[in-house]
């Protein structure tokens, strides 16, 4: 009751106001949501004389000053305001731990603000016409936790899963071999960060933070590789989450299954400071798919840096969460970390080489949720030199069936003489490859790439001089970066030569093939043909060393057994492969799909035929619900696309 005082304060102030017109009215349903992501009906009447400025203002907390909204909608995207003043949006909303309202505006012309702009250097609408605030919208106590995301431990008989509350009472984690018989339990450790933990703006002030809950992190152990478990999440007190299941890994198994992408983000039903990664629905969609051709069979997921693109805004991390969580609730969630979580201007480590490419890209994160919303094995961490906690989860490797992957940091010190060096030196060298044939490299920012060269060139050089020698003496055979929001795969390299691809010649050795796959989500680069509506973008030259390039949003599919190991470029617009290449363990590559075609890889047969017999057409129906709600807003248009047109070119 006390967070409606404020609001119908407002509501009074605003009559004094004698611009202002007949108040609206404006209704939600339901009142109540069952769980985050669920939609909320908002219908408004009574608008007089509409006009295409008119918006809505999405707020939470509810008594949150006027200009202090989440998001907001043009009321316009429903095209009955314009006729009539009346209308109606649905929004599929995260659960903030806080209630939600909604008010109204009117915004003319002669009010925009040119100096108050969005990240597209868009006006932010004006708030000094209120006309009318709806009632508060919540969520239903005792669901249970939300943001369900499992993870790997440096144990193969172990996985961890991470949640989130609204407090940091205690909660557990129950599981067991069968849906109705969850007889093992564990304990979950709760912690948080606060607002003063932040390093900078947006993080740390009044826009950009929101309380982002209690993080929950329990570990279920004693698992058995080749059984499908059962777990929930929460407590008696607090509610229990839905049943979930996951296939832990198989100790000695001769396979390996993985997604693998970079830069992905988030959608938001509406329009927000930054704006926000509307692909990332798709690629999430069609990784569903492949899960659940997968049957038994265990896979993980591999996100390698600019995770959520919060960047200050703290609510856009529930809507990742709650985005990712049909995947990551059952199927391990690994990531890196990019320069999206964590570049801020008094980062501890930046040399004067590197003084224009480590800047303000983490709007003030400093790296704070992604270390405490995520738990990576190993125990790597770096100071922020600041009252913030230090940055976790910065390199690491583990084994999962026939690979060895190794995840570094390229935003933190990796020069001979660091932690990290010195931590992927013996991690290279210390590979058993009779275990694991196939070793996988990942990080960020590319060593490798024929977009924007110029732009972390310093970075690339000292990459090349200390990290390469590393790779290529200890015959890594594919190295993953992300950043550059593109696919494009090399040949077998070192130093900006292509090695020779037929083992029966003398000078032929096994060389690491560095990939790009950053093209998960963010739309923000140029492509690498002209286009006639984008005439003053950039065009690059493909050098002989690239040997696909792809413009396509998408992800990466990986199947390695004991022999081979195939790489496929699914593309977003249509599901299928674009691209693919084919290595041995000995570290000849069979072949590749250079022509762009769809290649006719020979991978084990019950994976492929899944496919072939029609898993393009499955289904989930909760997780279909929560995008059709994303996709009726006005913004949607990059998901129904069956070709790309990206709009911006400055943003990595």
């Amino acid at each position: 009751m006390a967070t409606m005082i404020p609001l119908l304060v407002i509501s009074l102030l605003s009559l004094l106001d004698p611009s202002t017109e007949s108040a609206p009215s404006l209704s939600i349903s339901p009142k109540i949501l069952s769980k985050s992501g669920d939609p909320i009906q908002i219908r408004w009447s009574g608008v007089d004389s509409p006009s295409s400025l008119d918006w809505l203002g999405i707020y939470s907390p509810p008594d949150s000053p006027h200009d202090l909204f989440i998001g907001y909608v043009f009321l316009s995207s429903d095209p009955a305001h314009l006729s009539s003043g009346s209308g109606s949006v649905s929004l599929p909303l995260p659960n903030l731990r806080s209630n939600y309202s909604f008010r109204i505006f009117r915004w003319s012309e002669s009010e925009v603000d040119r100096t108050r702009l969005d990240h597209d250097h868009n006006p932010l609408p004006g708030a000094k016409h209120f006309l009318g605030a709806s009632e508060e919208a919540g969520f239903e106590p005792g669901r249970g936790p939300e943001q369900v995301h499992l993870s790997y431990t440096d144990r193969e008989d172990e996985m961890r899963v991470m949640f989130v509350a609204e407090d940091g009472g205690r909660r557990y984690v129950r599981y067991g071999k069968r849906e109705g018989k969850m007889g093992e339990l564990a304990t979950a450790r709760a912690g948080r960060y606060e607002r003063d933990d932040m390093c900078d703006a947006p993080a740390n002030d009044s826009v950009g933070w929101r309380d982002p809950g209690w993080t929950h992190d329990a570990v279920m152990m004693n698992l058995k590789g080749g059984v499908r478990y059962y777990y929930q999440v929460g407590s008696d007190s607090g509610g229990w989450s839905e049943t979930y299941s996951f296939m832990p890994r198989a100790k000695d198994s001769d396979e390996t299954i993985a997604f693998l992408f970079g830069d992905m983000g988030t959608a938001t039903p509406y329009t927000t400071f930054y704006r926000t990664q509307d692909e990332s629905i798709t690629t999430i969609k069609w990784i569903l798919r492949d899960i659940e051709a997968l049957g038994n069979r265990p896979s993980f997921v591999s996100h390698i840096g600019d995770i959520s693109y919060a960047r200050g805004y703290s609510w856009l991390w529930d809507h990742f969460f709650t985005q990712i969580e049909p995947v990551a609730a059952q199927v391990p969630y690994h990531v890196c970390i990019g320069n999206h979580e964590y570049d801020w201007p008094s980062q501890p480590w930046k040399p004067q080489w590197a003084r224009t490419i480590y800047g303000t890209d983490g709007g003030g994160e400093c790296g704070v949720p992604y270390s405490l919303r995520f738990n990576m094995p190993g125990n790597s961490s770096e100071p922020t030199g600041m009252k913030a906690p230090a940055t976790r989860n910065l390199y690491y490797s583990f084994d999962t069936g026939v690979v060895h992957f190794l995840y570094m940091s390229t935003e933190t010190n990796f020069l001979p003489g660091s932690k990290q060096y010195d931590f992927i030196k013996a991690d290279l060298e210390s590979v058993d490859r009779k275990k694991t044939p196939f070793v996988i490299v990942q990080g960020h920012r590319p060593m490798y790439t024929t977009s924007y060269e110029s732009n972390d060139r310093p970075i690339r050089e000292k990459m090349m001089q200390h990290l390469e020698p590393l790779l290529v003496k200890n015959k890594v055979t594919l190295v993953l970066w992300g950043h550059v929001h593109r696919y494009e795969r090399f040949c077998p390299i070192n130093n900006f030569t292509c090695g020779s691809t037929d083992p029966a010649k003398d000078n032929w050795e096994a060389l690491p093939i560095h990939i790009v796959i950053g093209m998960a989500g963010l739309d923000s680069q140029s492509i690498w043909q002209p286009r006639p509506d984008h005439l003053t973008d950039p065009i690059y030259p493909q050098p002989q060393r690239s040997l696909y390039r792809g413009g396509e949003f998408g992800y990466t599919r990986l199947v390695a057994t004991r022999e081979k190991l195939v790489l496929s470029y699914i593309g977003n617009h249509d599901g299928q492969v674009h691209d693919t290449v084919e290595i041995l363990a000995s570290g000849e590559v069979l072949n590749s799909g250079t022509s762009g075609a769809e290649p006719n890889i020979e991978a084990p047969e019950s994976f492929f035929s899944w496919f072939v017999k029609g898993a393009c057409v499955l289904v989930l129906g909760a997780f279909v619900g929560y995008i059709l709600g994303y996709i009726l807003h006005a913004r949607r248009e990059a998901a129904s696309q069956r070709s790309w047109t990206p709009v911006k070119s400055d943003d990595l």
